[in-house]
């Protein structure tokens, strides 16, 4: 009988510290981990801006998929060009009023030509997997690009989301809805993390400087 009780004694030991370190530990390694892959997908996320910025520089527009984007990575070129400030003889001035008249002018010089790959990625080919969230079995991010109006005009604007619940699938529920939910300075605040909105011209990530500049 004593044996017995002792070995319920242990059992009830062992489930109140389970219990006492889902309680106190558990966010403490959840917390641990979510930081861990938010670093890294804001820094995916930024070379993503990197490569919307540039297709909006070069096309006039973003681009909403990314099987275009990186066409656009493999072939693209910026124009190297430079500014500069000119003087010539107005010779039409001349001939009807025989006065000498300067026109000032800028001239813009082509200089050459560097590849957006280049630019952006360097030696890295890291770009061929732009599309996958990391620290998930090869999900993709949301994207989607379009236009809104704006004092009559149309003015580009894209958006990128990694939703919380495919970045912490793995993890404890309870916890995934809290942060789902969480209101900070230093958290990401909503369900996902977001580079660009579709609503206003907004070119900013939704996350604190804690996860990487913004």
């Amino acid at each position: 009988m004593k044996i017995v009780f002792q070995i319920v004694l242990w059992v009830v030991i062992g489930v109140l510290g389970y219990f006492t370190y889902n309680a106190v530990y558990g966010p403490v390694e959840f917390n641990k981990i979510r930081d861990r892959r938010y670093v890294d997908i804001v820094e995916k996320m930024k070379d993503i801006r990197d490569v919307e910025l540039a297709h909006r520089e070069i096309i006039g527009n973003y681009v909403g998929n990314f099987d275009d984007m990186i066409k656009f990575i493999d072939t693209a070129e910026y124009v190297i060009t430079q500014r500069r400030d000119t003087t010539f003889l107005d010779e039409e001035y001349l001939k009807t009023y025989g006065v000498d008249r300067y026109i000032q002018d800028v001239v813009i010089d082509t200089l050459g030509f560097a590849a957006v790959k280049d630019s952006i990625f360097g030696e890295s080919d890291r770009y061929k997997q732009i599309m996958y969230i990391p620290h998930t079995d090869k999900k993709t991010f949301e994207i989607d690009a379009g236009y809104i109006e704006e004092d009559g005009n149309k003015i580009p604007v894209f958006e990128v989301n990694a939703p919380k619940d495919l970045i912490l699938a793995d993890q404890n529920r309870d916890l995934v809805i809290q942060e789902k939910q969480i209101k900070s300075v230093d958290g990401v605040d909503g369900d996902a993390i977001k580079v660009g909105s579709m609503k206003q011209v907004n070119t900013n990530g939704n996350w604190p400087k804690n996860f990487g500049d913004n």
